[in-house]
Formats: C-alpha cells, sequence, structure tokens
C-alpha cells in the first residue's frame, strides 16, 4: 500500500458514498434523470484527475469515455464498469436506506455498492493514485444500462471499436469465491429473456358463475411452465441442450479442491434443501449448467382478501441461462417452439423475447491471465483460484470480437454482497486490497507486454 493510498483512504470512501448515493436505476424512466446525473458526476471527477473524458449521449443511458495516456509503447488497458444499479424492492427489508450509503462494520451498504459501482471505483482510484506516472495507456469505459442490456454498449462498440481498441480488457464485475479466495474468472453464462402472456375471456369472470366452461389463465401458464422441467431438474424443451460444452477434467479436478460446505451454503440461502440437475454437483449447476428460471409470476387478483375470478389473463418472465457453445437465438426459438406445441387451443398465448447475451470463455493461461493472478495474489495475501461465474456479462464477447484485446475478469465481490437482493454492501477491505490490486495489474500488463514484444 503506497503512501499515497493510505494518506487519502478516507476520502475514497467518502467519494465512493457520493457515488452509491445516486439511485441510477437504468429500468425505471422515473430515474433518468437521476441516471444522468450519476454519469455527470463520474464524468467530471473523471476530469479532475486529469483523464480525457467524453460523456456519449445515447437513446438511452449515457456512456463515459476517459483516457491517460501511459509510457510510449506501452500497451493499452481497458477498464469497464457500470453506474447503473437494479431496482432497490422490496424496499421494507432493507435494514438501511438503499441508496443511503451508510458505513457499517467496516462494510458499505447501498443499491450498487458491489454491483458495480464499488468495484469499478477501485480501479479509477488506483488510476488516480499513480499521479501521471502510469505504466500503461488507460480507458475507462463507464455505461449506464448493463442492467438493461447493454443496447447503446452495442451501438457505440460498432461504431468506436476502432477508438477504443486495446490490449487488455480489465472488468471487475464478478466475484472472489470467498473472503479468502481472490479469483480470476474465466467463463461466466449467457442469458435469454422471454416473456410469456396467455389470455382467456376477454375480462375477468365469476369463477362460480362461468367456471368448468372456459380455459383459466393461470393454470394453463403454470402447466406450460411445469413442463419445461422435470422432478430431476432437466430442463425438458426439446433441443435445450443442444451446443452444451461439456466441462474439461482439469475444471472438474480443480472444483473439487474447492472448500464448499452444502449444508452452510444451504443455510445462507435460508431454503430447507438444495435443488438442481440431477447427476452434478452444486457448483457445476451454478457455473457451468444451463438453467430454466421463473422470475416474475402475474395473474387474477392480488388485493387484499379473496376475490372469486377467472383471470383473463396471466403472464411469466422467464430467463434460462446459458452456456458455451449454446446460442441465445437457438435457445430462444426452442422455448417458444415448446410453449406454441403444448398450448391448448382454449386460449391466445403471445411470446415476447427481451434481451440475449452469449457465454464467454477464455483461457487463463496467458501473460494476462498469469499477470492478474500474481497480482490478485499479492493484493489478497492469499492463492488464486480459477473460477467461472453463473452470471451473465452481455458485453464480454462483444470487447472480446471487437476490441482485440484479452479479457481479464477480477472480481472483488463476496457471495454474501446481495447483488440484487436488499442490503447489498461491499466490503471497503475488499476495496481498499482492489486498489492495490488494480495498481500491481497495470504495472504487471505493462511489463507482461513488453516481454512479449521481445
Amino acid at each position: 500500500m503506497t503512501d499515497y493510498l493510505v494518506q487519502h483512504r478516507a476520502r475514497f470512501v467518502a467519494e465512493l458514498q457520493e457515488l452509491v448515493r445516486f439511485p441510477s436505476i437504468s429500468a425505471q424512466p422515473d430515474h433518468d434523470g437521476d441516471v444522468r446525473a450519476c454519469a455527470q458526476w463520474l464524468a467530471e471527477h473523471l476530469r479532475s484527475l486529469g483523464l480525457k473524458t467524453v460523456i456519449h449521449r445515447t437513446a438511452a443511458h449515457p456512456i463515459i469515455t476517459a483516457r491517460a495516456a501511459g509510457p510510449r509503447g506501452a500497451p493499452t488497458v481497458l477498464i469497464y464498469g457500470h453506474y447503473d444499479v437494479q431496482p432497490p424492492e422490496p424496499l421494507e427489508v432493507w435494514r438501511t436506506p438503499p441508496f443511503g450509503a451508510v458505513v457499517q462494520d467496516g462494510k458499505l451498504y447501498g443499491r450498487g455498492a458491489s454491483d458495480n459501482k464499488g468495484q469499478f471505483f477501485a480501479h479509477v482510484k488506483a488510476v488516480e493514485s499513480f499521479q501521471a506516472e502510469l505504466p500503461v495507456g488507460v480507458i475507462f469505459l463507464l455505461e449506464g444500462e448493463e442492467e438493461t442490456g447493454s443496447a447503446s454498449l452495442v451501438e457505440l462498440l460498432s461504431s468506436h471499436a476502432r477508438q477504443l481498441r486495446a490490449d487488455y480488457v480489465v472488468i471487475s464485475d464478478s466475484g472472489m469465491y470467498s473472503a479468502r479466495h481472490p479469483a480470476l474468472t474465466y467463463a461466466t453464462r449467457g442469458v435469454v429473456a422471454l416473456e410469456v402472456r396467455v389470455d382467456g375471456p376477454d375480462r375477468d369472470l365469476h369463477s362460480g358463475v362461468f367456471g368448468g366452461s372456459v380455459a383459466n389463465p393461470a393454470q394453463v401458464l403454470a402447466q406450460l411452465l411445469a413442463d419445461c422441467m422435470n422432478a430431476a431438474g432437466r430442463v425438458t424443451v426439446p433441443g435445450f441442450y443442444g451446443g452444451v460444452r461439456p466441462l474439461a477434467a482439469w475444471e472438474r479436478r480443480a472444483w473439487r479442491k474447492l472448500p464448499f460446505n452444502e449444508r452452510a451454503y444451504q443455510r445462507f440461502l435460508g431454503v430447507p434443501a438444495l435443488a438442481g440437475e440431477a447427476g452434478y454437483s452444486v457448483l457445476e449447476r451454478r457455473w457451468a449448467r444451463p438453467t430454466f428460471e421463473i422470475n416474475g409470476l402475474t395473474a387474477g387478483y392480488q388485493g387484499v382478501g379473496g376475490k372469486t375470478i377467472i383471470p383473463a389473463w396471466a403472464s411469466a418472465k422467464i430467463t434460462c441461462r446459458i452456456v458455451p457453445d449454446q446460442r441465445p437465438a437457438a435457445v430462444a426459438a426452442a422455448v417458444a417452439r415448446h410453449l406454441r406445441r403444448s398450448c391448448p387451443p382454449t386460449v391466445r398465448l403471445t411470446i415476447t423475447e427481451g434481451h440475449h447475451a452469449p457465454p464467454f470463455l477464455t483461457n487463463p493461461d496467458t501473460a494476462g491471465g498469469r499477470a492478474a493472478q500474481e497480482a490478485l495474489a499479492e493484493a489478497f495475501g492469499r492463492p488464486v483460484v480459477l473460477v467461472r461465474e453463473g452470471g451473465t456479462l452481455p458485453v464480454l464477447e462483444m470487447f472480446q470480437r471487437q476490441l482485440g484485446g484479452e479479457v481479464l475478469l477480477v472480481g472483488l465481490g463476496l457471495p454474501d454482497d446481495n447483488w440484487h437482493s436488499p442490503n447489498e454492501k461491499f466490503d471497503l477491505a475488499n476495496f481498499e486490497a482492489g486498489i492495490a490490486m488494480s495498481r500491481a495489474l497495470l504495472r504487471k500488463l505493462g511489463v507482461a507486454r513488453r516481454r512479449a514484444i521481445r
């Protein structure tokens, strides 16, 4: 830890609190002004550090790029992050205000504290700490639509790929395996989102007067969804598993060595028992197997007390997590085809596709991958493990394809950070170690590039 980092530690935390207080919820139009205000704050902050900063206006939320030059001939490192956050609901479960940025017991609580403001801000502070003596060129790319599919970033990458090309792409939007196990993530699952709606009568009907003579949309939808998975946890949609790449032998061996207590995991989740696809371990199910998940169900009367109706319609939000080498379009088509074939003629079925993102896989045993592992080990003082991530980072495949650089996922989050859940937090010890890790990584990437050139 440099003197600069020690001297400015309190200011770094105060600035992160200020950033977390913006309710930059990209999915809710009522917060569009808050998203823009957050982008403006970030741009001004990056300019104050001497970075050449541009706010790119889009059809939705702004994208920020900020640049700092390195020594002549040094590689360029693009650092990605997102300043938009998930909605905080249910609000009544939060123990502190979701945008209060409260510090308690060495942890910063607030929506976006870990996903993703605290993680990318650690890199911002690392770049600041070099004080114009960067060992590499740096480009920050910060977007405001990651939580809603990154549509504007897709367009920006298409039009600005040449300006954003980098030797390395560094991302901290994933997690450590545990507080004792820093991790380099070399793969993520992709996602396919669908919304399914079943319409029956043209209005809600009295269930006594009309029950038994018309199909109930809620019951039909429940049956359709139940028909997509069997009791063994396997998705029954024909063609769903097409293209799934089997785990490599080294991966299974390495994952078996990771400390994992199923009972502790069960208690952490608050469930009476674990579930999932038969024949696979819990880690394999989370990291390397595709899933079919119902994210939301809406049908009928939801108010206080009873209301005896046959609802006019019912809907469900679905996501499928997919793995290498599945294709999002093929999975979406398979699910839609299965639902349409199973739907009875007594109702009308509408399927609307949402956002898609492909899975991501890279080789962790490269010059950049080894540099990342060394930097993580130095900063956290512990050996590094190689993991996959069950979640989705929509931009990874685009970065790999359009920017040309090696993608390095060096997550700083912890399993109990409550991403997308109430009481999200970020351990300030990880914020501090993350700054040190970023400093070490930028130095090592400069050296790795020079060695490769020779």
